[in-house]
């Protein structure tokens, strides 16, 4: 934790020099540079706690509450278009610091010193800072909505704040001192950075500041745009956070986990197949399941860009790591759905990105599925230490029955103290209907207004009003039987009922940008997956990218803007 409290504060003060703070830095300069010698620390204080209470409780607040995503925004809107006008025109400054004067007890009013109103203009400027934060940030502080609130988490947030804070006081200093110089016609400075405020309160009304973030940050490289991306992206980083995301409660009820299971015996295992490479084996030796006589044994059919394999990962790394001392392991049999999964590199990185550290084969020419007659990702078999097939699952869930089969199995092979049950946190799919996948390929799409063909088409302007689970094209397009390329002014629309958003991409040869809009507007950072950051999601390695993560299942409008030159694969909905 102490790790990731250093990362969020050094991430702090890299945002505060991004441009996402520039459409509201005039403010925060405005708020800082006028009043007594306390407003500046008034200033980031007020900020700094907001931020916090933004990113850590506000969201469940409102959705407790039933409020709209975009009243925190509003707040804030108004918080500054109302201190821009006390600012623009002095009688009505003058009659409102005359009232709060009289609220604040002892000898430092409101108007005084000026720590009370730079708190008060801090706090509305932390609410719109919000989405500012990086996505390894947002990804530590809520690793899912389902999770408590936690002592560890408040830490997390106000050590990104203080990093922000100390950052943005430095740079209210530097511009009191250079307003002192302007001590002769400071009744019109302050008259002008009110109307600068009031700007940017009508800039926000009109997602101005979002439109010139997104400008500014699409002709940056990314680290300008996030200063913090390295440190993100380090292995230290990543192993803190993947310790916040296992520390999740028990797989088995501590009073089930020792219940046997009546398992029955399915015949004698298949061997692995005309597979390819290995990984985390010594020296990257192939195994056999002769070979793997005397352990109990997991076969799990996955590939890397299925969510729903995805998902399953966190429970077999926390099996592997439970039992794996204990005469258990699993073998992951990695078999494609798309050429690009067949890239030993690409399978290499996924397995890195989810922190696995059992065996896995590539399986390309799907000769190991076909041995096993599988039809599912994720499938899950069972092998006794006698090489028989007991049990198997097909898709998510049952987590439970499943390592309460582990543990018949291990006992029967003479494991008898096999101690606690294993722990994993993991995100769950939403329960009830969803918007069903599709393709974007001419040969599986489905749910599309109008025609997907192979070849290089011309879709025309953003289509209208859509019905649930409808897609649309627009822009021009180069489309295969299995993916479709953007080209100029190319844009997907889709209205969909679920609460996550995943697509399949890839632009292996040149990183291209995406920007989302979710019903219309910028998609704020507290519904966006973690690979968007600032309303657009940098497109690189071909992989399942994560665009919408809501509070709830909910049906939506979203529009994906992208870049010419990124090929996209199949949406899925969780």
């Amino acid at each position: 934790m102490a790790l990731l409290m250093l990362f969020a504060l050094v991430a702090g003060a890299g945002t505060a020099l991004s441009p996402c703070v520039l459409p509201i830095l005039p403010a925060v300069l405005s708020a800082g540079v006028t009043g007594g010698r306390r407003r500046p620390l008034g200033v980031v204080t007020g900020l700094a706690l907001s931020f916090t209470f933004a990113t850590v409780g506000l969201v469940y607040v409102l959705d407790a509450l039933g409020l709209p995503d975009g009243l925190a925004r509003d707040l804030a809107i108004a918080v500054l278009f109302f201190f821009g006008i006390s600012l623009l025109i002095p009688p009505i400054g003058d009659r409102i610091e005359a009232f709060a004067s009289g609220l604040t007890p002892g000898p430092a009013r409101f108007r005084g010193e000026g720590f009370g109103s730079g708190l008060v203009v801090g706090a509305s400027l932390g609410l719109v800072y919000a989405p500012c934060a990086g996505p390894i940030l947002a990804g530590v502080i809520v690793v899912s909505a389902a999770q408590d609130f936690t002592a560890g988490r408040l830490a997390v947030a106000l050590s990104y704040a203080l990093g922000s804070a100390i950052v943005l006081y430095l740079l209210l200093v530097g511009g009191r001192r250079f307003a002192q110089r302007l001590a002769p016609v400071r009744g019109r400075v302050q008259m002008a950075l009110g109307a600068v405020m009031v700007l940017v309160a009508v800039a926000m009304t009109a997602n101005l500041d979002t439109r010139f973030q997104t400008a500014i940050a699409s002709d940056l490289p990314d680290f300008l745009v996030n200063p913090t991306a390295g440190i993100e992206r380090s292995n230290a980083v990543a192993t803190g956070l993947a310790k916040v995301r296992q520390s999740g409660p028990p797989i088995v009820a501590p009073s089930d986990l020792d219940k046997p299971l009546s398992l029955d015996t399915y015949g004698q295992a298949p061997d692995f197949t005309d597979t390819q490479e290995w990984f985390n084996t010594a020296g990257g030796e192939p195994l056999s399941i002769e070979g793997l006589r005397g352990k109990v044994v997991l076969i799990d059919f996955w590939t890397y860009t299925c969510i729903n394999c995805i998902r399953t990962l966190p429970y077999l790394e926390a099996w592997q790591q439970r039992y794996g001392n204990q005469g258990f392991t699993i073998v992951g049999v990695h078999s494609p759905e798309f050429p690009f999964e067949k890239d030993a590199d690409n399978v290499r990185a996924a397995i890195r990105q989810s922190h696995l550290t059992y065996p896995v084969v590539q399986d390309n020419d799907l000769g190991t599925w076909d041995a096993w007659g599988n039809q599912y990702w994720p499938a899950d078999y069972l092998v006794d230490a006698e090489g028989n097939v007991r049990d198997a699952h097909f898709g998510e869930g049952d987590y439970d029955e499943t390592e309460r089969a582990i543990r018949t199995l291990l006992r029967e092979a003479g494991h008898r103290d096999l101690g606690p049950g294993a722990r994993a946190a993991a995100q769950a799919p939403s329960a009830g209907e969803r918007t069903p996948e599709t393709y974007l390929g001419a040969l599986r799409a489905r749910g599309w207004v109008t025609p997907v063909h192979p070849g290089h088409q011309d879709y025309g302007a953003a289509a209208g009003p859509l019905s649930i689970n409808q897609f649309a094209y627009a822009g021009r397009w180069a489309i295969t039987d299995e993916d479709a390329t953007s080209e100029e002014g190319a844009e997907i629309d889709l209205e969909f009922d679920a609460r996550r958003v995943f697509l399949v991409l890839g632009s292996p040869e040149r990183a291209r940008r995406i920007q989302i809009l979710l019903d219309g507007r910028p998609i704020p950072e507290n519904r966006a997956g973690e690979d968007v950051h600032h309303g657009r999601v940098t497109v690189g390695a071909q992989r399942l990218y994560r665009l919408v993560d809501l509070p709830a299942v909910s049906q939506h409008r979203l529009s994906l803007i992208f870049e010419p030159g990124i090929s996209g694969y199949a949406f899925t909905f969780g």
